[in-house]
Parts: C-alpha cells; sequence; structure tokens
C-alpha cells in the first residue's frame, strides 16, 4: 500500500512526536486549506487533498484575480496563504506582501528592504528567490544579500535580522528556508565564485547561530562522526573530504546548499544535496571531491551527519545536485520502506531508504542521458553507487581547452530545481524537466575572491534526434525506475508542479501557459496563458469555501536569463542565452500573480490590488 508523510500522516505523527516538529507549522500543513510551505509539506511532496477542482471541471476554470508584483525579473517560488492571508514575495530587492482573502486583497503591510544592488553581479543566474517561509507568526525572508529576516506575520515589523553569508566574497541566497522545531535551516548559493557550501541552523526566536555543517573541509567542520556517518552502508572514514581534495582547493571547493530541504519528524533527519565542485573545469581539482555533489541526511537537533551519498564524484559538467528530496512512505520489494526520492541534474532519478541511505534505484529519467551508461547497482563491486562515465563524454578525460561536444544533459541538467510533485492516488512523481544537451569547453582559471570561478564555456541546445523541443513533463514510476507518460515542451519545464486529490497535476511552461493534466494519463485538461513566462510554483488553497489555483509569472532565471537580464551573447548566462533565445518570440518580462477558480456562486474575493512606491522598509 502506497502512501506517503503528508497532510494526513503528519497529524498522527503529531499526537505521538509533538516534539519533532514545529507544531504551528505543521497543524496549519495538515489543514489542506492553506499552503503554509513552499513545498506543500515537510516531505516535499507539493500534494494537496483539496478535490473541488476535479478532472471533469478543471476545464472551467477562470481567472479570479491578479497581482502585480511591480518587479520585472525572474518569479521562482510562489505564495504562502496562511489564515485567509496570502504572503507574496518578488525576485530582488525581495519585496513582500502580505494580501487579506476576506478583503478584496487589501495590502496589510509590505516589507520593502533596502538591499545594496551590488549583489546583483555575483548572482550565478538571475535574481530569484524561491519565496518566504512561515512559522509560529513569523514570516522569514532570506534576502539576495544573504540577509535573514524574521518578520510580524501580522504587521510586517521586523523581529530580528541576521546576516548568513558575505557577497563580497560571491554568497548570495536565492532559496527559501526550513523552520524545523525551534530552528531556521538555511543555506547559501556562489558554488560559481569558489564558495564553501554548508548549511546552518539557526534559533527562531532571536536569530543565533545553533550550528554550521560544511560540505567540504575537516570532519569537525562538516560534522561528520567518521564512524557512524555513512555512505551506502559503510563509514566515510577520517578524513574523507580533506583525501579526495589536493592540497586546500576544498577551502573554495562549492558544494552551495542553494536548492530545497525536506525534513522527516518521526526520524528527525533533515535531507538536502549540495552543488557542483569548484571550479567548473576538472583538470584542476583531481579526486572525488567529497562532499560536493551529495544527498545529506542530518539530525535536525544538532546538524550531525547520519549518512551521505555522493551521486557525481569529481563532476565534470556542473551536475548541481541540490533537487528536493521527496519523502514517501511505499513497499519496495514487498517490504514497508521510508524512501527518498530525488531527480538529479545529471539525468538520473534515484531512490534510497531515508532512515539508511541504502541505494534501491538509480535509472536515468530522460532517455536522451549519455554522459553515463548506467549507475553500478552490485554492492561487492568497488564501483558500487557510482556512474559509468562514457569516455567521449568526458571534460576530464578529453582534457582542458577541447571542446567536449553533444553531452547529455546540459549543465543545466536533465531537471534544474523546479521542484517535482507526488500523488499518492497514483504513486506516481510529476517531474519538469529539460531535454538539452551541451558543448563544454572547460580551462584554466585563478581564483579571485568575489569574482567568477567558472572555468569552462557552454553552448546549449535540444537534445538532437528527438521531439525538436527542450523540455518534458513525465510521470514517474519511483518503484521501477521508468517513464509512465510523457509531455513533450517546446522550451524547458521551469514551473514547480503541483498535484492534488482532485485527480489533476497543474505545471507552467516558459512561454506562460499555467497546464491542467489528468494525473493518471497525462492528457491536457486546461491551459491559459499568463502575462509572462512561468518559472513559478503552482499552489492551491481554500477561501470562503472556494478552491483556488495559483501561480507567479514572470520569465526568468536559469533558463530565461537571456530575457531577464537583456543578454544577447549566445555564450552568455553559462550557455543558456543561446540555447533558449526563441523563447523572445513567445513571451515578455514580467511579474505577475494570478488566481484561478471555478465558476460559482462562491464569492471568490477577488484582490485587485497593485503594489504602490513607498518610502520605508515596512508599512503596516
Amino acid at each position: 500500500m502506497r502512501h506517503l508523510l503528508n497532510r494526513a500522516a503528519a497529524a498522527l505523527l503529531l499526537t505521538a512526536t509533538a516534539a519533532f516538529a514545529n507544531e504551528d507549522l505543521t497543524s496549519r500543513i495538515d489543514d489542506s486549506k492553506q499552503w503554509a510551505i513552499q513545498t506543500g509539506d515537510y516531505a516535499n511532496t507539493r500534494y494537496s487533498e483539496l478535490d473541488q477542482i476535479t478532472k471533469d471541471n478543471v476545464g472551467d476554470m477562470r481567472v479570479a484575480w491578479t497581482f502585480s508584483t511591480g518587479v520585472l525579473r525572474g518569479h521562482e517560488g510562489g505564495p504562502l496563504v496562511v489564515d485567509d492571508i496570502m504572503y507574496v514575495h518578488t525576485p530582488f530587492p525581495n519585496n513582500v506582501f502580505a494580501l487579506d482573502l476576506k478583503n478584496d486583497g487589501k495590502i496589510l503591510w509590505r516589507y520593502e528592504p533596502q538591499q545594496d544592488p551590488e549583489v546583483i553581479a555575483v548572482m550565478c543566474c538571475d535574481t530569484v528567490n524561491r519565496g518566504v517561509a512561515y512559522a509560529d507568526g513569523t514570516i522569514l525572508l532570506h534576502q539576495a544579500d544573504t540577509t535573514l529576516v524574521a518578520l510580524d506575520s501580522k504587521t510586517g515589523k521586523e523581529k530580528w535580522k541576521v546576516k548568513t553569508g558575505d557577497p563580497a566574497s560571491g554568497e548570495t541566497n536565492t532559496a527559501t528556508v526550513l523552520p524545523v522545531k525551534d530552528k531556521v535551516i538555511v543555506g547559501v548559493s556562489g558554488g560559481e565564485y569558489g564558495v564553501r557550501g554548508r548549511v546552518t541552523a539557526y534559533n527562531l526566536s532571536d536569530g543565533s547561530e545553533v550550528w554550521k555543517a560544511y560540505s567540504t573541509g575537516p570532519d569537525d567542520e562538516m560534522l561528520v562522526d567518521p564512524e557512524k556517518t555513512m555512505e551506502l552502508g559503510k563509514p566515510i572514514g577520517k578524513d574523507s573530504s580533506l583525501n579526495s581534495w589536493e592540497g586546500d582547493q576544498w577551502k573554495i571547493g562549492g558544494g552551495s546548499t542553494w536548492g530545497w530541504y525536506s525534513y522527516d519528524p518521526e526520524l528527525n533527519l533533515i535531507y538536502y544535496g549540495t552543488g557542483n565542485p569548484s571550479t567548473w573545469n576538472p583538470a584542476q581539482r583531481p579526486g572525488d571531491n567529497k562532499w560536493s555533489m551529495t544527498i545529506m541526511a542530518r539530525d535536525a537537533d544538532t546538524g550531525m551527519a547520519k549518512w551521505f551519498y555522493q551521486m557525481t564524484p569529481h563532476d565534470e559538467w556542473d551536475y548541481d545536485g541540490v533537487n528536493e528530496m521527496i519523502l514517501t512512505d511505499q513497499q519496495f520489494d514487498g517490504k514497508d520502506r521510508k524512501l527518498l526520492t530525488h531527480f538529479d541534474r545529471n539525468g538520473f532519478g534515484y531512490t534510497l531508504d531515508r532512515e539508511t541511505g541504502e541505494l534501491l534505484v538509480a535509472k536515468k529519467f530522460d532517455p536522451a542521458v549519455n554522459w553515463a551508461t548506467e549507475v553500478n547497482m552490485d554492492p561487492s563491486s568497488d564501483q558500487y553507487g557510482r556512474p559509468q562515465v562514457v569516455a567521449e563524454y568526458s571534460t576530464e578525460q578529453n582534457g582542458e581547452d577541447v571542446n567536449s561536444t553533444g553531452i547529455c544533459p546540459a549543465a543545466l541538467g536533465s531537471k534544474d530545481q523546479q521542484p517535482a510533485a507526488y500523488s499518492p492516488e497514483t504513486g506516481l512523481f510529476y517531474v519538469p524537466t529539460n531535454h538539452v544537451c551541451m558543448d563544454y569547453e572547460p580551462f584554466r582559471v585563478a581564483y579571485t575572491a568575489g569574482q567568477p570561478y567558472v572555468g569552462a564555456t557552454l553552448s546549449m541546445y535540444p537534445a538532437p534526434n528527438s521531439h525538436g523541443g527542450m523540455g518534458n513533463f513525465i510521470a514517474w514510476d519511483n518503484i521501477n525506475g521508468e517513464i509512465k507518460w510523457s509531455i513533450p515542451e517546446q522550451f524547458s519545464v521551469w514551473s514547480g508542479a503541483l498535484a492534488t486529490k482532485g485527480g489533476v497535476v497543474f505545471y507552467g511552461t516558459l512561454e506562460g501557459y499555467l497546464k491542467a493534466v489528468d494525473a493518471e494519463t497525462g492528457d491536457e485538461l486546461f491551459k491559459f496563458k499568463t502575462p509572462s513566462g512561468i518559472i513559478g510554483n503552482v499552489m492551491t488553497y481554500e477561501s470562503n469555501g472556494k478552491q483556488y489555483i495559483g501561480v507567479l509569472s514572470g520569465v526568468g532565471g536559469w533558463a530565461g536569463i537571456g530575457l531577464a537580464a537583456g543578454l544577447t551573447n549566445p555564450n552568455d548566462g553559462l550557455g543558456a542565452v543561446g540555447g533558449y533565445a526563441a523563447l523572445s518570440d513567445y513571451t515578455e518580462l514580467g511579474g505577475q500573480l494570478t488566481v484561478f477558480e471555478l465558476p460559482g456562486d462562491v464569492a471568490s474575493n477577488a484582490p485587485a490590488a497593485e503594489p504602490k512606491p513607498a518610502a520605508g522598509e515596512t508599512k503596516g
């Protein structure tokens, strides 16, 4: 029997493990009328039990109301809804609006942080932000300049703020944060600037630091136990990271932590992935470069690592491993297992036992993937758990200043951070994917703090001998490691998916369409073109007895960086500008929330307010 740690399960867990989660947040996650966390729940399933909108009536949906954010740049993440208040965020300068859903969307407060625009120059792939978080009457905003701010959810007034990084050395932020118990879990961006990745826990009450765990370096700084922290059933051993780098390269070794975080209250473990090693030129960093490109499971209270799994040792292609970890309880080989499913940039879909880190499935979720033939699944082999690299597509073996061609996927991966969804009704994962290949030429580069530390030139293009487009939206079976159905798209699907109990799955496209498909078959049921390309994550909520679907539009992100930043050189945007040049024929810059409803007599409480310029940071 398939089931998951979703809202219903969370409610049951609360009675037995109340101390293991933030009770205020968990109770709101359990209420399907609200959307209290960016990922839908702690398990990152992006599943809603709301079922007013079904596959039989979704074709009748109409626009209920819209809201302009006042910012023209890439809009990732999505709004939160807590107690009939909607919290909407923007990309840089990271404004936040609180809208009263019971009063025509009146702006209850706006927060407009004053950030130095110089931070934009060290943001890798657009000025995106993946949203605010809520816990205990507090809205948590992690700004581009690495300032973590706690705001009163009713007034917008600052409770506290703390600096988590240093933009002068290339440290920035694009991610949301994860409130767990009495802590806030925070990552860092900047792998393309030689940033040393880390995760830090701060006290929710006052912003004081509780623990910090680095991705690379000495054991004590990574919060690992050489004998108790495991990889594939074996202790990682003393100095596991230091022994995998040449000299002090680990100090500028990347492994940034800008993706999504999940949490299992029963095991009290948080899960996340680490990014690419620095530089992109593999010849400058011999060894496996541990623990970049790694799935990590850590104790929420102490940060101590329970297990690691490095997916792409000595990454030669910039296959960041930061994509979401989706937690489900399912049967595997006839036994109930606590599972973790991860769709990596490298093109492999992984299923692991999230309690032990045992690798159960590793299969390609895009047939175009060619850089490796398979992941070795033989526990007796010295290659166990490692991808089997194809020499033709190895940028290391081909050498510096050599253009390796036809590598699939491209550096932005078969899937980037755009989150997948899981439905317990079908037992399937719904995955927005990229269908893109690249040419990759590494070159020697010197490290200077605060300057790009890339060391490669890229060009990107649609996967050859395929449908001609650059994306697919797929349904994935994580037990058997196979695609159940696939929808071709002209451009990469850069929007986060949403699955609902109504049997409908939603996603957005870079041209700007919100689409609804049948969860069982993938048949298209609805589409509507919003004012700009969609890289935001679809969400749902209920107000005044009526279900709504919401999504941010505003083209940008890595795929849309050419449009967002006005770039024209095909090699700019780390190769994305040329690959996605045709986007300008279909959409334009924007910044809008669009909310959909079914027609009917239930009051829509349609907000029509637009943000107005204000001088202060906070108005309430």
